[in-house]
């Protein structure tokens, strides 16, 4: 197996650092969203992905940036596959590291990611320094001064909002059946009875969101569940509890969708984010494996 993923969850800031090599020609992730920042250098190869409608090609040296919600996908188009460094951001705290560095800021910072692909060395300098100093375990004022010379960096690239700008990409309609889909996490929804809850019909409703989201009500409920299983496996939820407080069908049902956003095993994320050994991911091609 050439596909390998190696993951660590830093535990008094809830980063994650991710080190992965995927082969060429290789379909690495479906369509899929986080509830995170991510910030990743491209090692080796190139990193083909699409975001935000428009297809990106990653080279080495070359920093990619998503806020939470922005869909992507991953592929790796030549023979030499592609290798990356990924730090997963925690919302709150980004917000906080923020806001200590801009006391004089615009209030509550709610930052979105201007670009998506930057060719920034300074930038690239700064996130490979913050990757090194979390992935190698560096004592806490090395990894301190790292995410502060990161924060410094990133700054630049960073839109700023205020809390109470609705999003524009939004309708009204497609921001119901989203709250609704959030209320209603757990269980079996239907279209109908998102459409009845929303006030319109399938039609209008289906077509709304996918105009805002980018993906259909159905597919968007199954990666906001997947959010969720991540944050449960860290903890060191099992996926079976996992699977089941989600209203995934089983275990199996999890590990499938997981492998296929994620390029690993539930169980192998389980034990990574809690400090075990790195393990080679699964294959992608085989969607009936274990979870």
């Amino acid at each position: 197996m050439n596909n390998w993923i190696h993951l660590l969850r830093d535990p008094h800031t809830g980063i994650e650092t991710l080190h992965a090599h995927f082969q060429g020609h290789a379909h690495a992730y479906d369509p899929h969203w986080h509830d995170t920042y991510l910030i990743g250098i491209t090692e080796q190869g190139v990193q083909r992905f699409n975001s935000r409608r428009v297809r990106h090609d990653s080279t080495p040296g070359k920093v990619f940036m998503l806020e939470p919600g922005d869909i992507h996908d991953g592929d790796a188009p030549s023979p030499d596959g592609f290798t990356y460094r990924m730090l997963y951001l925690q919302p709150d705290w980004l917000e906080q590291a923020l806001a200590g560095l801009y006391r004089d800021g615009p209030g509550r910072p709610l930052p979105g990611i201007g670009t998506v692909l930057n060719d920034d060395p300074e930038l690239a300098r700064a996130t490979l320094l913050a990757f090194n100093a979390l992935h190698q375990h560096e004592v806490q004022l090395v990894r301190d001064m790292a995410l502060d010379g990161l924060l410094a960096r990133l700054s630049h690239h960073l839109r700023w909002h205020r809390p109470q700008e609705a999003d524009p990409r939004a309708p009204l309609i497609a921001r119901r059946a989203r709250d609704f889909l959030v209320a209603h996490l757990h269980q079996d929804v239907g279209l109908e009875t998102l459409a009845q809850a929303c006030d319109t019909d399938r039609f209008r409703l289906t077509r709304a969101f996918k105009a805002a989201y980018g993906l259909a009500p159905h597919a968007w409920l199954i990666q906001l569940r997947l959010s969720r299983a991540r944050q449960l496996l860290a903890l060191g939820i099992p996926p079976l509890h996992v699977a089941h407080d989600l209203g995934f069908a089983d275990q199996s049902h999890l590990g499938r969708w997981f492998r296929r956003a994620y390029g690993i095993s539930p169980g192998a994320y389980r034990q990574q984010a809690n400090g075990g050994v790195p393990q080679p991911c699964t294959s992608l091609q085989d969607p009936l494996g274990q979870a």
